[in-house]
């Protein structure tokens, strides 16, 4: 996976941070949560209209992500921090990002003023890319062949990509699918719809400081609004986004739940690196979820779960192959 700094990945948060050199682009929009093999279809779509019409190519999304804002309340499902997605979409050739503020005013716009007021009069498209499924505007209205439409009279180009379908299989590449596999505990059948692991970034906190003293040292990671995999122990493998151990990559087990044997308020990824011994608090990492173990279970001890731990980790190091 690449760099996740908002700088080079072109990400901008408003319209009115938009350089003059972003009018005229081919738009592809969408939420691209995941960066999937399905949402890289759609790209290469829109970068061959792009280069057809030598224009600059931009991604338009929403964040939060518009489900955040009608269904607050609902079970955490992102797949894919905001800059990383702008980051990936860097990687295959998307000259910036820009991410809208999904709130009360985005819902309450019907579908021909989006056109109208932000596609036309604000950033004067030359093309529209979009999934066979897009819909837009208050209430869903809007559609791709409202784009197509519209467009031909307002003098741009529309383009929808066909659903692209999952390997062996009748349903497409969908985050949703993603999410699902990931809660089922199959993250190599998450990658494969991915096109790379899924992975969880945020800061190293400082813990109990309990695994130091069973000679397990972990990296304790807060899961925010991340969909929640399945929980227990996986293979991981962790890059160090930053600080003294930036770059690093490292090899290890991960115990991802509400530690039963010695309990937690809030689900958490503890994670153990092999053959590393370096102070990580307040890094960011990049823990891929490659491999699932085993799930979460209750311990009569701290001597069985350090018991626990070293196999666990003899099958990690096994399915990492190290």
């Amino acid at each position: 996976m690449t760099s996740t700094d908002p700088n080079s990945a072109h990400l901008f948060r408003s319209l009115t941070d938009l350089p003059d050199t972003a009018r005229r682009a081919v738009l592809a929009i969408g939420n691209f949560d995941g960066v999937h093999l399905g949402h890289q279809q759609v790209i290469a779509d829109a970068r061959a209209l792009a280069d057809a019409k030598d224009a600059p190519l931009g991604v338009m999304l929403f964040d939060p992500h518009p489900q955040q804002f009608f269904a607050p309340d609902a079970p955490p499902f992102r797949l894919t921090r905001l800059v990383t997605r702008a980051a990936l979409l860097a990687d295959l050739g998307v000259d910036f990002t820009l991410a809208l503020p999904f709130d009360a005013n985005m819902a309450a716009c019907e579908a021909e003023d989006f056109i109208a007021d932000i596609l036309v009069d604000k950033l004067a498209v030359s093309g529209v890319c979009v999934g066979y499924d897009f819909c837009f505007g208050k209430g869903r209205k809007g559609n791709f062949a409202m784009l197509r439409d519209v467009g031909g009279e307002m003098g741009f180009e529309t383009f929808a990509t066909e659903a692209v379908l999952q390997p062996d299989s009748t349903q497409p590449f969908s985050s949703s699918a993603i999410r699902n596999f990931l809660r089922d505990g199959e993250p190599e059948l998450a990658a494969a719809l991915m096109g790379h692991a899924f992975a969880i970034e945020a800061a190293v906190q400082t813990g109990d400081r309990r695994g130091h003293t069973i000679g397990f040292a972990t990296a304790n990671m807060p899961l925010d609004d991340y969909v929640l995999p399945k929980f227990g122990v996986y293979a991981v493998r962790a890059e160090v986004l930053d600080g003294a151990f930036s770059g690093q990559i490292l090899s290890g087990v991960a115990n991802l739940g509400l530690r039963p044997t010695v309990g937690t308020d809030k689900p958490r990824l503890e994670s153990h690196f092999f053959d590393f011994d370096g102070d990580l608090y307040d890094a960011n990492l990049r823990v891929s979820l490659l491999h699932f173990i085993r799930p979460e279970q209750k311990f009569d001890g701290l001597d069985a779960l350090k018991k626990q731990i070293a196999l666990d980790s003899d099958t990690a190091r096994e399915m990492l192959g190290s």
